[in-house]
């Protein structure tokens, strides 16, 4: 996945571009960079791994290396950037966010119709900013280069440019899967993923683009290059999960939409009564606690934290690229509380259950500390489908995917022509997936939300919800 954040203004906004971009380190965990013109020096750029330090560590020093009145920066999960480019339509710096799923084609078909090359990353693979940047520097201007890419890349493409006159460029991807937003504060303008972090740094928000939208921005104020379209189809995932809980989008806060979403799965277990006499409503991981508060809230069933995660130094668990160095650093981190586990039966709600790798180790280390039994909800539908259009969840093979894999073991192949029989839990063959894994992974019982209920929980009209993970549908 990814996050960026820009400013523009009458003064040094390096500060804010820092701060910004530092909060959007839950979109990723690879690479930070920031760029910034100054009318003295013009464009500069720095770029840093942070697989095992966060954004902030990695950037301290940036205000005795970089200067500027206008801003980039981004966190990326995938290639370096901000990238700067020198093109027919002038010098610039370029960040991205998304995934260019026909990215071999459209690089043949620009070495092929013209004498251009890319710089090849290790094993030959090209930098997707890097593309994007040729794929814009076919045309003639700005909107227009960004509206071909738009329709020409298969995927999700978010733009940030940083021209070489201190102008930003903003242009959300072709259906808005993802948000951007734009801020004002006295001093310029602000375009950042998360609302929060516009808000925090002292804007006001001012918009949302919309749809493929694409706007230039300097400290004096916004003109539109392009009109948003009419299809919206935003990431509901944004909500349930990846998502920070104090932003919005379109309007929606995602701490609140987490909390209604665990109203109603507690609203379906009463009808259900597959939880009864529970001790106490958990959450896990940390993004799931809402759901949890809403469901304890709503069943008047006490909310506790039955184990505690200890980050001050141990703050991600997936920042080896080894699965068994990465479950042992999710297991030390748990640490018990021993009086709110011990002959307990608890109920936990997940954000979602993907793999569910380090969900088996997390009951294990309950039923290890005493625990008498372990309920599990899932906060959103079952995973079906592994996401085409962003690479935050994004899985190469389906079978990656925790509902696939049992639904191989139940029925084989034939099992995939029926995955909208299995989502629903009162089919047999929902009932079937759900005790399998239950069986799996011991719980004591396990239900997943509706597709219906997450849908009523964000409040949006279905057809502008980007559903794919859960049903398969464009």
């Amino acid at each position: 996945m990814g996050g960026f954040f820009g400013a523009t203004s009458k003064h040094d906004c390096l500060a804010d571009v820092f701060f910004g971009t530092d909060f959007h380190s839950h979109l990723g965990t690879k690479r930070g960079g920031m760029a910034a013109y100054d009318k003295e020096i013009g464009l500069q750029r720095e770029i840093h791994n942070i697989e095992n330090s966060p954004f902030r560590t990695k950037f301290e020093h940036v205000f005795e290396d970089m200067q500027g009145t206008s801003a980039i920066g981004c966190i990326s999960d995938s290639d370096p950037q901000p990238l700067i480019i020198h093109s027919k339509l002038g010098t610039f710096a370029l960040c991205t966010i998304g995934v260019i799923n026909n990215a071999d084609t459209l690089i043949q078909q620009y070495l092929s119709g013209s004498s251009g090359h890319f710089n090849a990353m290790t094993g030959g693979i090209v930098n997707s900013t890097e593309l994007v940047a040729a794929l814009i520097g076919q045309k003639s201007t700005f909107c227009e280069g960004i509206r071909f890419a738009q329709e020409v890349i298969d995927g999700t493409c978010s733009i940030l440019i940083l021209k070489n006159n201190g102008h930003l460029i903003a242009a959300r991807d072709r259906v808005g899967r993802l948000p951007v937003l734009v801020g004002k504060s006295e001093e310029g303008y602000c375009v950042s993923f998360e609302s929060f972090a516009a808000t925090k740094l002292g804007y006001e928000m001012v918009r949302e683009l919309g749809p493929a939208e694409i706007v230039e921005i300097t400290s004096e104020g916004i003109s539109q290059l392009a009109a948003p379209g009419e299809e919206l189809r935003i990431c509901a995932f944004l909500w349930s999960y990846y998502g920070y809980p104090t932003s919005t989008y379109e309007g929606i806060n995602v701490e609140s939409m987490r909390c209604r979403n665990g109203e109603i799965m507690a609203e379906n277990d009463a009808i259900l009564q597959n939880a009864e006499e529970l001790d106490s409503v958990c959450g896990v991981p940390d993004s799931g606690i809402p759901h949890a508060i809403g469901y304890a809230n709503k069943s008047h069933t006490p909310f506790a934290r039955p184990f505690i995660k200890y980050t001050p130094t141990w703050s991600r668990s997936f920042m080896s690229s080894k699965q068994a160095e990465r479950a042992k650093v999710a297991k030390m981190k748990l640490i018990p509380v021993h009086e709110l586990i011990q002959d307990k039966n608890l109920l936990f709600v997940d954000d979602s259950i993907v793999r569910g790798t380090q969900l088996k180790e997390t009951v294990d280390f309950l039923y290890d500390n005493g625990a008498k039994s372990v309920h599990m909800r899932s906060a959103c539908p079952p995973i079906m489908y592994g996401c085409k259009y962003l690479n935050f969840s994004r899985n190469t093979n389906d079978m990656d995917l925790i509902a696939r894999r049992v639904i191989m073991e139940l029925e084989g192949e034939e099992g995939f022509k029926y995955l909208e029989e299995y989502s629903d839990g009162t089919t047999e063959r929902g009932k079937n997936l759900r005790k399998a894994i239950c069986d799996k992974f011991k719980f004591a019982s396990l239900e997943f939300q509706t597709l219906e209920g997450i849908i009523k929980a964000i409040g949006i009209e279905p057809c502008k919800l980007c559903t794919y993970c859960w049903s398969g549908k464009e």
